[in-house]
Order: C-alpha cells, then sequence, then structure tokens
C-alpha cells in the first residue's frame, strides 16, 4: 500500500509563514508607532485614526475578494496580495505625515484583504474533515506569531537601520519575494501539485466526497451568494464571535507597545521582547486548541461539545485576564496576564475552519470573508474607541474594559453557534 505524502502540511507551512509576515506587516506601525507618534506630532485621538486606516478597507474588501476568490481560485488572489500588499508596506516608509500614511495604511487593507479568506477556502480545499481544527489553527497561528516576531524584527530593523523607514522598505520587499513563492508551490487543487501522490489525493478525495454526498441528500450542494445566509442564527454567530475576538486581539495589536510605553514606561527594546512573549504565547496557545480540538473530535467528541467546551473556556479566562490587567500595578505581572490571555484567546482561531464547515468548499470563500468582514468592524472602531478613550481619561483602564465587553460578546456568539452541520440553502 503506497505511504500518503504530506504535502498538504508542507503547504499549511507556508501559510502559516505568509500570515506570519502578513501580521509583521501589518503590526509594524504599533511597533515604531512611539517614533512616529513625535515625528509626526500626533495626538491620542489621530493616533487611534492612524491605527483604523488599514481597517477600514481591509474590511470593505472582504466580501468582494471572498467572491473573487470563489471564482478565480485562492491561488492567484493571495498572489496577488503578497505582492501588493509588499508594495504598499514598502510605500509606506516613505510618507511624509499623516495623511500620506493613512493612505498607506488604506492600500496595505485593500491589499492584504484576500490572503485570510483564502487560507479559509484552501482548508476546504486540502484538509480531511477530521484535520480542520489544525489546518484553521495553523492558518491563524501565523497572526499571533508575526505579531509577536514583529515586535523583535521590526524593532531590530529601526535600530540596525537607524530608520522606522528603512524598516518597513525591508519588510516590504521581502513580501513581494514571498508572493513569488507562493505562486510557485500552492495549488487550487492537491491533484494539481506534483509532491502529491495518488495516496494522499484519494486520501483526500473520499473526504470530500463525503461531505458533498450528505451535501446532495440535505440540497445543499452548489455555489450560493451570501444572502441565502443571512436568515440563520449560526451565520450571525459566526460573525458576531470574530468581532468579539477581534475587538481583543487587534485593540492589543494596535494600541499595546504604546500601552507598555506609556502606562508600563517600557522602551523599544523592552516593548520588543514584551510584545513577542505575548503574542508567542497566543502562537503557542492556538496551535494547542487546534491539535486539542481534532485529538478530541478523533476520540469520538461531537463538534458541538468540542467547540463549545474549548471556545467558553477562551472566552472565561480572556474577560477574567483583562479584568486582572486593570487592576495589577506590576509591570512584568501584566505582561504575564497579557501573555495568559492571548494564549486562551487565539483558540478562536478555530473559527477558520467554520467556512467550509457552514458553507462547504465552494462556499468557503465567501463566507470566510462575511466572517473577516465582520471581524474588521472591530478593527476599524476598536483604535479609534481606545483612542478617544486614551485622550478624554489619560488612562488604559476604560480601554482595557472595552476589551472585556468584546470578550463577553465572543463568549456569547460561541455558546450559541452550531457546529455540526451545513446550513440548509
Amino acid at each position: 500500500m503506497q505511504r500518503r505524502t504530506n504535502v498538504r502540511w508542507k503547504l499549511f507551512l507556508l501559510l502559516l509563514l505568509l500570515v506570519t509576515v502578513n501580521y509583521i506587516d501589518r503590526g509594524s506601525i504599533s511597533v515604531a508607532l512611539p517614533i512616529i507618534q513625535k515625528e509626526f506630532n500626533l495626538s491620542p485621538e489621530l493616533v487611534g485614526l492612524l491605527l483604523s486606516a488599514f481597517f477600514w478597507t481591509y474590511a470593505l474588501m472582504q466580501i468582494p475578494v471572498g467572491w473573487l476568490i470563489d471564482r478565480f481560485g485562492p491561488r492567484k488572489m493571495v498572489t496577488a496580495s503578497c505582492v501588493g500588499w509588499g508594495a504598499a508596506t514598502a510605500a509606506s516608509g516613505l510618507a511624509g505625515g499623516f495623511a500620506s500614511m493613512f493612505i498607506a495604511r488604506m492600500a496595505i487593507g485593500v491589499t492584504e484583504a484576500g490572503v485570510m479568506p483564502a487560507g479559509g477556502k484552501l482548508n476546504a480545499l486540502w484538509m480531511h474533515s477530521k484535520e480542520r481544527g489544525r489546518g484553521a489553527t495553523i492558518l491563524d497561528a501565523g497572526a499571533p506569531l508575526g505579531a509577536g516576531v514583529g515586535g523583535i524584527v521590526i524593532a531590530g530593523l529601526i535600530a540596525a537601520t537607524g530608520s522606522w523607514r528603512w524598516a518597513f522598505i525591508i519588510a516590504g520587499a521581502a513580501t513581494v519575494l514571498l508572493g513569488l513563492a507562493v505562486w510557485w508551490y500552492v495549488r487550487d487543487n492537491p491533484r494539481e501539485h506534483r509532491g502529491v501522490n495518488e495516496a494522499e489525493a484519494s486520501y483526500l478525495e473520499e473526504s470530500h466526497a463525503a461531505e458533498d454526498a450528505a451535501a446532495v441528500a440535505d440540497g445543499h450542494s452548489g455555489r450560493r451568494g451570501l444572502l441565502p445566509y443571512l436568515k440563520y442564527r449560526s451565520f450571525w454567530a459566526m460573525c458576531l464571535g470574530w468581532l468579539g475576538f477581534n475587538g481583543v486581539f487587534y485593540g492589543l495589536l494596535t494600541w499595546g507597545p504604546l500601552y507598555l510605553s506609556e502606562a508600563k514606561g517600557f522602551d523599544l527594546k523592552t516593548i520588543g521582547w514584551s510584545t513577542f512573549v505575548i503574542f508567542g504565547a497566543g502562537f503557542v496557545g492556538e496551535i494547542l486548541g487546534g491539535w486539542l480540538a481534532d485529538r478530541w473530535r478523533a476520540k469520538g467528541g461531537s463538534a458541538n461539545v468540542v467547540m463549545r467546551t474549548l471556545l467558553g473556556i477562551s472566552a472565561l479566562v480572556v474577560a477574567g485576564g483583562l479584568i486582572g490587567v486593570t487592576v495589577v500595578p506590576d509591570s512584568m505581572t501584566a505582561v504575564a496576564l497579557l501573555s495568559m490571555v492571548l494564549f486562551f484567546l487565539r483558540w478562536v482561531g478555530l473559527f477558520w475552519s467554520i467556512p467550509a464547515t457552514l458553507g462547504g468548499r465552494t462556499n468557503a470563500g465567501v463566507l470566510g470573508g462575511a466572517m473577516n468582514f465582520s471581524g474588521n468592524i472591530a478593527g476599524f472602531v476598536t483604535p479609534i474607541v481606545v483612542g478617544l478613550i486614551v485622550g478624554a481619561t489619560g488612562s488604559y483602564t476604560w480601554a482595557l474594559l472595552y476589551f472585556v465587553g468584546a470578550a463577553v460578546i465572543m463568549g456569547v456568539a460561541v455558546l450559541a453557534l452550531d457546529y455540526s452541520k451545513r446550513l440548509p440553502v
């Protein structure tokens, strides 16, 4: 009997690298923000507006990009995203002030929009149904890894070159090169990849055929637009869960470094290492969460029991940890609590398996786009709201309590979602 190749796992390791670089570029402005804020003479309110610029266009592009992925395939879309956002990141290093930096950040939002929905589509196309928990979390784990590594990488590039501008230009050029690697290795269908043998292709096709047969039997096959899904609770729970999750994650990603600088007195080097520890804990937590979910399912756990238990625990610990950060005065204890928050928060990366569950492989792109659109509403609202809170109160306490509210929304949604079946559209 022929031994299966494991190209699908290699492909997802490449996607992990891709999303890691994505978040290094996305979060680079947060690491450099103490310098940029002084150079451009920005108030807290303008800082919040600048941090939100990326998310306005990123969110608005999600549903159109999801449709394009379903129509043209993820390989073309993710390659175009890489090249485009690399160029936009490099261009942001040439910004002369608030307005030009705001425009550059909006351009990064447009060009990065296809990455995560394309990853969700590839999870549906390349993973066996029993492996999608790990596939989803490997894909999404690039977010905390990139945020953590990015703190060191961008801080290191600034120190080495003496300029935040050169740090952005170098990061952008590296991203363009990564886009070429994606085009070379990624395929829209496992049988199109020269490294996939018959055993691996058959293994995946048997899983997909079983899913398709069940969908046909229930009358749920074929490509659908987004509108038929809007009447289902699980669709809205998926969207609200991701919105609450991103309310916490993007808040810490955008304002975290400045919080450590202003509230805890950290210098640039200490910010870099603290960011690495906090978001590195998120990376470890996400990989562990995917492994736990798939292992529990393999032992007979139902989808609803597994997902509601793991994600319910996640929401509870995140809310409690954030409340703890508001009351502890010690800087290292705050870093430890934030690390715990990220460890459990990133279990919600399992959500990237949900578009394929609710819509099947055919509709995973548009559902992933809708989910990510909802999540990134929090992306552009949160930095502005935090900027207004900090500007009005001179403190980060109420900002952290805003994150607690987002965690509560996430918790209600993850318990309301039905993870067990495709939606009947």
